[in-house]
């Protein structure tokens, strides 16, 4: 099964669109030690797992331990029951022989699912990461910080934006359904022309809460017609809260709400 097919399958199974970001930032751990990081994450995978399409480890936040924080995700991916897809959020991006051996080390040694990827290198750069159909990424395309307008709003000379020259080739290269796009939530008219552009692709949205992206709107604009295609990615909006297991189911049935809402509207 292709990965944005086992994706789906999650998501229909389970009625979420949520995606827990596992962001352990030292000053949310209670010491900065590599049993508190291992304790954080199974705790917050252990509250949502019932309620997550899929789970978003960041890699910074692991390498930074050194080794045995490196260890501590391969364990957290690990920990993941099965069926629930892990997004390695990494944005890896290097020539062909080098995204070699960063696909081995994200699929084969860590064992994830999907990776983030910068496409700026050009395909060859992530057609590694795509040979297996079963393996997905991510391309960063309208990423939700401030500073992306330098480089991804840059108009070219066909009057498209450089993100929305990202998505047509996405879906251009998509032939094994294992590509999406990463798209804020904090840019609603971006997400809009980048569903214009690419209507088939799932996007993972960032920005939601702590960021200041609002759900509803981002999910009017991103989307698909079948009102899926879009994972909605939350970290501190779960992790930090007193009962994450209920932030998380919240935030679940806000989405729920709103998809509800719309499809109603389009009625």
């Amino acid at each position: 099964m292709n990965f944005f097919a086992r994706l789906e399958n999650r998501v229909r199974t389970q009625n979420t669109l949520l995606c827990v970001g596992l962001d352990p930032h030292p000053n949310t751990l209670p010491s900065p030690t590599i049993d508190a990081l291992r304790t954080f994450c199974l705790r917050i995978i252990e509250a949502t797992a019932d309620l997550a399409a899929a789970f978003k480890p960041n890699t910074a936040f692991f390498e930074a331990f050194g080794s045995e924080g490196w260890q501590v995700l391969k364990d957290v991916i690990a920990s993941v029951p099965n069926g629930i897809p892990v997004i390695l959020d990494a944005k890896r991006g290097d020539i062909a022989s080098t995204a070699e051996e960063y696909t081995r080390s994200a699929f084969e040694i860590l064992g994830a699912h999907c990776i983030t990827l910068s496409p700026y290198l050009g395909k060859d750069s992530i057609d590694p990461f795509i040979i297996d159909d079963e393996k997905g990424v991510f391309l960063l395309c309208k990423t939700s910080n401030p500073g992306s307008k330098d480089f991804q709003d840059v108009t070219l000379p066909n009057g498209d934006m450089l993100y929305e020259h990202v998505a047509k080739l996405a879906q251009t290269w998509n032939t094994k359904n294992n590509i999406g796009l990463v798209v804020g939530a904090t840019y609603p008219e971006a997400l809009a022309r980048v569903r214009a552009a690419a209507p088939n692709l799932w996007f993972l949205a960032p920005g939601v809460g702590a960021q200041g992206g609002d759900l509803e709107i981002a999910l009017k604009a991103g989307l698909r017609k079948d009102g899926l295609g879009m994972l909605i990615t939350v970290s501190r909006g779960i992790s930090q809260m007193s009962d994450p297991a209920k932030a998380a189911a919240d935030i679940r049935d806000e989405i729920i709400n709103v998809q509800n809402k719309i499809s109603r509207l389009e009625k």
